[in-house]
């Protein structure tokens, strides 16, 4: 009642919405010591989620709500600059500000800037992430409101893009290339995604298109960077559903970064239709110590633990699905428990060399070791009825009676070290970029499972015809080297038009094949500066990892070869004024062709590869995004994605069928505003749909696509109020004494309440007749947590 009572206030003061006005417009000019104009220098209003870039004359417009507040200027290569303002009403400011240069950095000012300015990727506010109400905390949330992006799991940090599986995404922290874990079944599984976004200084995406530089995978790349922040700083979250803490010391010539994570989603879990009892516990420990040791050599440490554990004991279950003439009901008693732990240990060691002007070496050392068990020793035994339509819950006529059984002992210790060194070096109009990289793997692997399903009193007919058999018992150990390389040229053609070329080049001792992968991008900047026009093209090529080599019973396909895509894109980002606010407009046309791929098939989270096949395919679509400041201070963004991906199994004479992440619409808003005409009371707004997803019914002998998923529904949506915000009258004396921010949060997650459908448990009645019964996602959920900041040590 008590909660019922919760959401109605919060439904009754989301109609109180408002539209707050502007109050004050910073505008000017950002040069060095030279007057030379300093483009994409970011500027920010402290303490607020307000920034924006500088264009290439160096110019800049700014808005706040406050009218004390203090706006922050930073770039790469240049010492940081905080600029106080106090004024007495709301107006218009003009101001230049300068920059100096910071010798230890200066180097990598003008191959920063080129590299920013030529680049298929946008650049993330990550200071949204700690408003975005979120179910699973983790930073990937943001990545699911971004064009191009599909999901349909709020438990999970995984995302598809543009057609793509999960094994397709690259991910960077500070150059280094993070491996995720393999045996990950579903997103209860899944604790704390690698990164920590409270550490986060920047994070770029590209959904496609990118540079050489980038590993080789086939779909996108999320570049994120741990680095100097501009003061001591210490904050401390605390909710219903973990907490953490966070460190930031910098010294003239060092600087540490730590991060502890504690997270405990019981509460969520709950609301889905497995009863029973959760005891999730995930928790991570993560740091980063920088420091020059002279003004032309410094040295990075990045070390990092993570550790989730997943123990179930299930008590029962109670689904109800069907159309409105025809009911039916699965009731399921469970004996039994599931127990899941999954470790991740690593580190990464960086030097860095600035020899001479605008050259910066960079030699990169890494060693991760991820250690997964799976432990799981289930019976259920379920009651499979047809209800009465007309008489709520009376059982018109049982379908069926049985039960199933499923037992893993499985174990997988994955060892992954890496070494490679790169440079930048900027030549007149040139930015020239190289590098090299040897990475070696090491798996083992012990798999032993098995699963039956007795369906009406008998073994369903035809079980051994699963995909996936229902008796494995395979012990595998194999070891992969592969060799990268890449270079490329970053051209100003003219004041207007740049290119940039490169090639990419890998040997893997698994395919024993020697790949080259061209890239070409062409940028093109009217005089107008409100427009950027882009042109992609490329050939993307992803070794062959011990994921997709594995097949369904456990068999390595060792001969397996490189997946194989050509990628095309053309797109435009516009600027204009509407709508009372500055807008940016963003589209892309793409298409990829992909002569060699990797069939596969999708349980929940887990990619079922059918590794001994290749399949042809196609994927091309066009993704839309509109964002601003509707209220000031306050950024808001619309996208709408549409896609299509096919592909053709060769030798199956199926033709052309859809591929499993082929989600034809996905729409997103993530919006923002003030509540009861009050700036420090803040609501914010994040709605997701994507089109139902192609799923194949279990008892065929090949790949198909002839059932599906249902559309992907979800409103989440939080309120918050920073009891320190700067258009606060009347700050408490303790709080303003020993804090910088106090922010209370309160969010409700799937807040129409909406069964999602994430996969499906496939049984047969007493006819034979085989239905798919839908595992459903999480339901509506209260959460309150608080976002605390400690005073600055400046």
């Amino acid at each position: 009642m008590l909660r019922l009572c919760l959401l109605l206030l919060v439904l009754f003061t989301g109609f109180a919405i408002v539209t707050a006005q502007p109050l004050v417009k910073v505008s000017g000019v950002v040069t060095d010591r030279l007057g030379t104009s300093m483009s994409k220098a970011t500027v920010s209003v402290l303490g607020q989620s307000q920034f924006t870039t500088t264009d290439k004359n160096g110019t800049y417009d700014i808005y706040t709500t406050s009218t004390t507040f203090t706006l922050k200027f930073t770039l790469l290569g240049y010492n940081p600059l905080l600029v106080d303002f106090k004024q007495e009403k709301a107006g218009r400011i003009k101001k230049d500000v300068v920059l100096i240069s910071n010798i230890n950095e200066l180097e990598q000012v003008s191959i920063t800037t080129k590299q920013n300015q030529l680049s298929n990727s946008m650049l993330l506010n990550v200071k949204e992430v700690a408003g975005m109400p979120s179910a699973s905390g983790n930073f990937e949330v943001i990545l699911k409101t971004l064009p191009g992006v599909s999901t349909n799991n709020e438990l999970s940090s995984q995302y598809s893009v543009r057609g793509g599986n999960f094994d397709e995404n690259l991910l960077y922290v500070n150059d280094v290339e993070i491996s995720r874990p393999v045996l990950i079944r579903n997103g209860q599984q899944e604790g704390l995604s690698f990164i920590n976004p409270e550490l986060l200084s920047s994070a770029k995406f590209s959904a496609g298109g990118f540079e050489s530089r980038y590993g080789d995978k086939l779909s996108s790349v999320l570049d994120v960077k741990y680095e100097r922040p501009d003061s001591t700083q210490q904050v401390l979250n605390l909710g219903l559903l973990g907490a953490s803490f966070s460190s930031k010391i910098v010294t003239s010539n060092s600087f540490l970064l730590a991060g502890l994570r504690y997270k405990n989603n019981t509460s969520v879990l709950n609301t889905q239709d497995n009863r029973g009892s959760y005891a999730p516990n995930f928790k991570d420990f993560q740091f980063v110590y920088s420091r020059f040791l002279s003004e032309k050599f410094s040295l990075s440490f990045l070390g990092s633990f993570n550790s989730g554990i997943f123990k179930l004991l299930p008590e029962g279950r109670e689904t109800q699905f069907g159309t409105l003439n025809t009911r039916l009901r699965l009731a399921t008693n469970y004996n039994g428990k599931e127990l899941d732990e999954y470790t991740t240990v690593g580190a990464a060691l960086t030097a860095t060399w600035f020899s001479k002007s605008n050259l910066v070496i960079k030699w990169i050392n890494s060693y991760f070791r991820i250690i997964e068990d799976e432990r799981i020793d289930i019976e259920g035994n379920y009651i499979f009825d047809e209800l009465n339509n007309g008489n709520f819950g009376v059982i018109r006529t049982n379908r069926g009676i049985g039960g199933y059984t499923n037992y893993a002992r499985n174990s997988l210790v994955s060892q992954i070290f890496s070494t490679g060194i790169k440079a930048d070096q900027t030549y007149d109009n040139h930015t020239f970029s190289l590098g090299t990289r040897f990475e070696h793997k090491n798996y083992v692997d012990n798999l032993n499972e098995y699963s039956l399903i007795d369906s009406a009193g008998y073994i369903i007919e035809g079980l051994k015809s699963f995909y996936q058999d229902n008796a494995i018992s395979v012990k595998n150990r194999i070891s992969i080297q592969n060799v990268t390389a890449y270079i490329q040229d970053s051209y100003a053609i003219s004041s207007n038009t740049n290119l940039q070329m490169g090639l990419r080049t890998s040997f893997s001792s698994l395919s024993s094949q020697l790949l080259f992968s061209p890239r070409l991008l062409l940028a093109y900047r009217p005089s107008s500066n409100n427009k950027i026009w882009r042109f992609t093209a490329g050939v993307y090529q992803q070794a062959p990892d011990y994921r997709s080599i594995r097949a369904f019973d456990g068999i390595l396909n060792i001969k397996q070869k490189a997946q194989r895509s050509y990628n095309a894109s053309s797109g435009l980002d516009y600027a204009l004024d509407g709508l009372g606010t500055r807008l940016k407009f963003t589209s892309e046309l793409y298409i990829k062709y992909q002569d060699r791929l990797i069939p596969y098939m999708m349980d929940n989270v887990r990619i079922k590869y059918l590794a001994n096949e290749v399949a042809k395919g196609y994927t091309y679509g066009a993704d839309f995004s509109v964002g601003g400041e509707f209220v000031k201070d306050l950024l808001s963004y619309f996208r709408i994605s549409f896609m299509k991906a096919n592909q053709d199994i060769v030798g199956d004479n199926a033709g052309y069928l859809k591929r499993p992440t082929d989600q034809r619409i996905n729409f997103s808003v993530y919006f923002q505003d003030r509540l009861l005409n009050s700036p420090t009371y803040k609501v914010h707004l994040n709605m997701l749909y994507g089109s139902r997803l192609p799923v194949g019914a279990p008892l065929v002998q090949r790949y198909s696509d002839d059932f599906s998923i249902p559309a992907y529904k979800r409103v989440d949506i939080g309120f918050s109020k920073d009891f320190l915000d700067d258009a606060v009258q009347r700050r408490a004396r303790f709080l303003d004494k020993y804090f910088s921010s106090f922010a209370a949060h309160v969010e409700v997650f799937n807040l129409l309440n909406i069964d999602n459908t994430v996969s499906y448990l496939w049984l047969k009645d007493v006819n034979n007749v085989q239905y798919a019964i839908p595992n459903y996602l999480t339901g509506r959920q209260l959460n309150l947590k608080l976002i605390i900041k400690f005073k600055n040590s400046k």
